[in-house]
């Protein structure tokens, strides 16, 4: 009777224990947490804006004094305009059309290509090569008709070869200004003249913002931008057409490469409705610049764009230094409702995921001047709900210049955590209660 009455009391200890298990871990997940779920915040400890040498100048933007109508100054790197006059303005560029035909040819045509003049091209206006119908080159050796002397019939030659027709070479110089973020330029011709197509009134047109943005993929971002630069940098070229029978010598037009050793390339363009315009591009000190210059004067007035041209460079190499704005982070364990706390977790404990930022960077050096403001936002979720996936996005950090978002890094979950059920509950409590 003693051993009945020890083992009933036992089973009675032992039901008792589990009810209140249960009874606990119900409350519990109804409980859950009081915090809101999905919702970003800022954490508390922001950086503070970058602070720089007190020695930096801290003055407003010089009002500069230029010629042309409508002018920027880029940073190549980032696509940031540093100074403009009338940057948005659309406005005819004459030749400066041509480092886009450039860009282009090399990317999708093949320098070791003959090609053949059709009657079209051979009618247009100078300045021209004076190729002739039925004739054939190498279309390596017109890209330096092109960038070189601003041949016009060659530009229609490689638009030819290269797209199929002048009006499919067109549509790839819009495709390619879209891609690389130009949405008020439109082209018409490869070479640059005064054109307009009468159905839309759409003229051939960009604005200066545009213009330095396509030298900024010349010289940094296409995979041709090497030989981009070798072509535009030759100060004479001489070549043959294919059959061998006509010789021609090409001298580089480019005025600027001369004055300035920082000079890395340019192309000037000139037409009645157009004026002077030039775009150009300068390397210092790990610096590259691009300078676009529209309506930059009328005859007699061809020297106005280079003193507009160094006014702008001189701007951006006293102003403008590279510096790292990179701001380490760490971050604090999300709690995760509802979820399974590790492999040996109870119901009564916490289950919390660790993040890190992703990103292999330990640097972001941006070109600045004194008068920049650099701030650093962290956002983070307060709290999580299970089940979380391994390398869940679940916060940013984003640097601000100005005001203006220039850089968002993810913040992202190390682990999973699985969601906690009934069924795992349950699961736990018969190894309580039989097990342990």
């Amino acid at each position: 009777m003693r051993n009945i009455k020890n083992m009933t009391d036992r089973a009675g200890k032992r039901i008792y224990k589990v009810a209140a298990i249960v009874t606990a871990a119900a409350l519990f997940c109804a409980r859950g947490y009081t915090a809101s779920q999905c919702v970003l915040r800022a954490q508390e400890g922001v950086p503070a804006p970058a602070v720089y040498d007190e020695a930096q100048e801290k003055t407003a933007p010089e009002e500069l004094q230029l010629y042309a109508q409508a002018a920027v100054l880029m940073d190549a790197d980032s696509g940031r305009v540093l100074y403009g006059k009338n940057p948005g303005e659309k406005l005819p560029m004459a030749s400066t059309t041509k480092i886009m035909t450039c860009i282009l040819a090399l990317e999708y045509g093949n320098p070791d290509d003959i090609v053949e003049v059709s009657s079209y091209a051979a009618s247009m206006p100078k300045v021209k090569l004076y190729v002739k119908a039925g004739e054939k080159y190498y279309l390596g050796d017109l890209l330096y008709s092109l960038m070189l002397e601003s041949h016009n019939d060659s530009a229609v030659v490689i638009a030819e070869a290269v797209g199929g027709s002048v009006e499919k070479f067109a549509a790839m110089m819009n495709q390619k200004a879209r891609d690389i973020g130009c949405f008020d330029s439109y082209f018409i011709t490869p070479n640059g003249l005064d054109a307009k197509v009468n159905e839309s009134g759409k003229v051939h047109s960009t604005t200066a913002a545009d213009l330095a943005r396509i030298m900024a993929y010349c010289v940094t971002d296409s995979p041709e931008k090497e030989r981009f630069l070798e072509i535009t940098r030759t100060q004479g070229y001489d070549f043959t057409d294919a059959d061998g029978t006509r010789s021609f010598h090409c001298n580089n037009h480019n005025a600027f490469l001369g004055m300035m050793q920082e000079a890395l390339s340019g192309k000037t363009g000139f037409t009645n409705n157009a004026g002077y315009c030039y775009v150009g591009a300068v390397e210092s000190e790990g610096r590259t610049f691009t300078v676009a210059l529209l309506a930059c004067g009328w005859p007699n007035n061809r020297s106005y764009k280079w003193s507009d041209m160094k006014k702008l460079v001189a701007y951006g190499m006293e102003r403008y230094q590279y510096r790292d704005i990179y701001e380490k982070q760490s971050f604090s364990a999300i709690p995760v409702r509802n979820g399974i706390a590790g492999e040996k977790g109870t119901p009564f404990e916490e289950a919390q995921v660790c993040v890190t930022l992703q990103t292999e960077e330990e640097s972001l050096p941006y070109l600045l001047c004194g008068t920049d403001q650099v701030e650093v936002k962290t956002r983070v979720e307060p709290v999580l709900e299970a089940p979380v996936a391994a390398g869940e996005q679940v916060g940013l950090v984003s640097y601000y210049l100005n005001g203006e978002l220039i850089k968002n890094y993810a913040v992202c979950t190390d682990s999973a955590i699985e969601k906690r059920s009934f069924l795992w509950i349950f699961q736990y409590i018969l190894k309580l209660a039989f097990f342990l």
